[in-house]
C-alpha cells in the first residue's frame, strides 16, 4: 500500500498572495504537478494541516480544486492556521475525493489515526481529552493492526528553539496513550516546514517539508531555508515494515525573502 503526505500549503483568498516572499498557490500547484508525473503509484493522500493562511473560504476552494487533480482520496486534519468552520464547509462539499474520515483502516494489516491538535488562535498544539480518549479507544479496538498516528504539531525537539515553543504541549499524555500498544510504526506530522526521520522515545518520528516556504533546521532563531518545496511518499508492508522518502520539486523556482525576520 502506498500513499503520500502533503502539508502546510498556506493558501490565500488571492492566488497572487505571498508568504515570506513565496507565492503559495504557485508552489502548491508546482508540487502537485510533479506528484502527478511521479512513477510512485499511490492510493491516497494525507493533507496534514495549515491548508490556508488567511481563514478564507476561497483558500479552501483552491486547495480542494487543486488536490482533486490527483484523482485520489484525500484525508485531512487542521493545523494551527486553519479556520475549521470554513475548512469543514468547503472540504465536505468535495465528496468525490476529499473525505472527513479520521480513522482509516487501510487493509487487514494497517490503520491510520488522524488527530486534531489545533488550539484556536495560538501556534502551539494540544490534544484535548476527547482526542486522547478517541485515540486510546481505536488502539484498543484494533490492537492487531500496525498503526500510523498523524497530527499537525510536532512532538520531537527540532533543535530550533523558536520552533519548539510551538510544539504539542501535552506530549507526555499523548505518549502515555501509545505506550501500551506495540504496533505504533510511526508518528507523522507537518508544521515545522522541514523533513525529519528520527527515533525518539522509541517511536519513529516523521515530518515533511511544506509545499511552500521551508524553515532552516538547527536554527535557534527564526530562519528560512533554501530547500525546494516537497512532499513525502510512504510504502506499507503486511509485516509492519514502513519505507518512506521525501521528494522535492526538481527545479526550485521559489525563493523566500530572507530579509524578513519573523513569522
Amino acid at each position: 500500500m502506498r500513499f503520500i503526505q502533503v502539508t502546510d500549503p498556506h493558501l490565500f483568498a488571492d492566488k497572487k498572495s505571498e508568504l515570506l516572499g513565496i507565492n503559495t498557490f504557485d508552489s502548491f500547484a508546482a508540487v502537485l504537478s510533479e506528484i502527478k508525473q511521479t512513477p510512485f503509484n499511490f492510493e491516497f493522500v494525507l493533507a496534514t494541516g495549515d491548508l490556508v493562511q488567511d481563514s478564507s473560504l476561497e483558500g479552501y476552494r483552491y486547495f480542494s480544486e487543486e488536490i482533486t487533480r490527483l484523482q485520489k482520496p484525500v484525508f485531512w486534519i487542521p493545523g494551527n492556521h486553519d479556520y475549521q468552520p470554513h475548512m469543514v464547509d468547503v472540504l465536505n462539499q468535495q465528496s468525490d475525493y476529499i473525505s472527513p474520515l479520521k480513522h482509516i483502516i487501510i487493509n487487514e494489516h494497517w490503520q491510520i489515526l488522524m488527530l486534531d491538535s489545533q488550539v484556536l488562535n495560538v501556534p502551539h498544539g494540544y490534544l484535548n481529552q476527547y482526542q486522547l480518549d478517541w485515540l486510546l479507544a481505536k488502539l484498543e479496538q484494533y490492537p492487531e493492526l500496525h498503526t500510523l498516528v498523524v497530527l499537525h504539531h510536532h512532538i520531537a525537539p527540532t533543535r530550533s528553539a523558536w520552533l519548539d515553543q510551538h510544539n504539542l504541549r501535552n506530549t507526555s499524555e499523548f505518549l502515555s496513550c501509545l505506550s501500551q500498544h506495540r504496533h505504533i510504526k510511526a508518528i507523522i506530522s507537518g508544521h515545522i516546514h522541514q523533513a525529519m526521520d528520527i527515533q525518539w522515545n522509541n517511536y519513529r518520528i516523521l515530518t515533511t517539508p511544506s509545499t511552500c516556504i521551508q524553515f532552516k533546521s538547527d536554527s535557534y532563531h527564526f530562519s528560512l531555508g533554501v530547500m525546494p518545496p516537497g512532499w513525502r511518499e510512504f510504502e506499507l508492508y503486511p509485516d509492519g515494515t514502513l519505507k518512506t522518502q521525501v521528494k522535492r520539486i526538481k527545479e526550485n523556482l521559489f525563493t523566500p525573502d530572507f530579509n524578513i525576520s519573523g513569522y
